[in-house]
């Protein structure tokens, strides 16, 4: 199965802990250099509203690394206006010497719209025109201008990425969302534990459009978050992967994702977000924090088939993930990206990581 790539994704949980920050920070970035050596493909950094600055992550790792891919997972076009997202990635370009990918994506605009007072006007519309603003500054003469809300005039800036071509790695979920990755961005990144059956219709639909529009439908890259745990016992491990379903499919138009045939995805997904109060929380603009506070996780996970779970996740012994991957493969995914805290539990990463390399 040559060709698939296997990435690591790096969450900052650890970094809220009080009493050794500076060892906290430490051990992230030799996590990533680690990575490196054991050849890992790309470092993803996740990015949400309450946690770390992923740029500035991947910006130290740079300095630290010479080969490995870094890229976010995901920032916003709400969060951090697009003129700031070119000069990020210019900047974290060049000091990688041009490794860097934007993983991009819209977000809970939710969050922005009622905590933090960010107008988001039709968030989909504010995505294109990003993509657009940011393909124009990002290449020569670096100047820029949209007829759209953000009202962009000619501004230039001074440089822009040492790659010709910085490449953007679209989150979309949604057929419009997915549209627009297949018409302007360069791939698509899915979430955790989406389905085969989710991947495998959004990567057509995302085809047809790229067609659609002109381009070369085989040039898309697609990144998928399988939940990949190597184990000799899955059944406590399904257990625990139910709170990634609570937590997550349970926002606004995240349901499609986990689609599954033999499955009333439907009928699941509204026991678990009554447990959880997602609708309650968001409505007040809450963050993940606040759904825990509230969140009944025992009665969530009680709600969802540890079948279903089997189905999403690749968890088990190292062939039974070979043969997932092989699937996942055969749909057109060019890269996995494995949670680097769920990497640590499967004992030898390097040897893993090889392994999974040569499935």
């Amino acid at each position: 199965m040559a060709g698939m790539r296997v990435s690591l994704e790096f969450t900052p949980p650890r970094w809220s802990r009080p009493g050794s920050e500076r060892e906290t920070i430490q051990a992230t970035i030799a996590a990533i250099v680690e990575a490196e050596r054991a050849g890992v493909d790309a470092a993803w950094a996740s990015e949400d509203p309450d946690s770390w600055d992923a740029i500035a992550v991947l910006s130290a790792a740079a300095v630290q690394t010479e080969r490995i891919g870094l890229t976010t997972g995901v920032v916003n076009p709400f969060y951090r206006h697009p003129a700031l997202i070119a000069a990020s990635f210019s900047t974290l370009d060049r000091i990688s010497d041009g490794r860097a990918r934007l993983g991009f994506g819209r977000g809970q605009t939710e969050w922005y719209q009622r905590s933090l007072g960010i107008e988001t006007g039709e968030p989909l519309k504010r995505l294109e025109e990003a993509i657009l603003l940011l393909r124009q500054w990002w290449r020569e003469p670096y100047i820029a201008a949209s007829s759209g809300p953000l009202g962009v005039r000619d501004w230039t800036r001074g440089f822009g990425p040492l790659q010709a071509h910085l490449p953007i790695i679209l989150a979309a979920a949604g057929p419009k969302a997915v549209s627009l990755a297949g018409r302007l961005a360069d791939g698509i990144l899915f979430n955790e534990l989406t389905s085969l059956d989710a991947m495998r219709s959004i990567i057509a639909e995302a085809r047809s459009a790229a067609a659609g529009a002109g381009r070369d439908p085989d040039r898309l890259h697609f990144v998928a978050k399988p939940g990949l745990i190597i184990t000799d016992d899955p059944r406590p491990v399904l257990e625990r992967l139910k709170t990634r379903i609570a937590m997550i499919n349970t926002l606004p138009g995240m349901g499609r994702l986990i689609e599954t045939d033999g499955f009333d995805v439907p009928a699941i997904l509204d026991a678990v977000r009554r447990a959880m109060r997602t609708d309650e929380v968001l409505a007040r603009g809450g963050a993940f924090a606040d759904v825990r506070r509230v969140a009944d996780l025992d009665a969530a996970r009680a709600a969802i088939p540890a079948e279903l779970i089997d189905r999403l996740a690749i968890v088990g012994p190292i062939e039974h993930a070979c043969r997932r991957i092989g699937q996942l493969h055969g749909i057109g995914v060019g890269e996995i990206v494995i949670n680097r805290g769920d990497l640590a539990r499967n004992g030898d990463s390097d040897t893993l990581i090889a392994v999974l390399k040569s499935c």
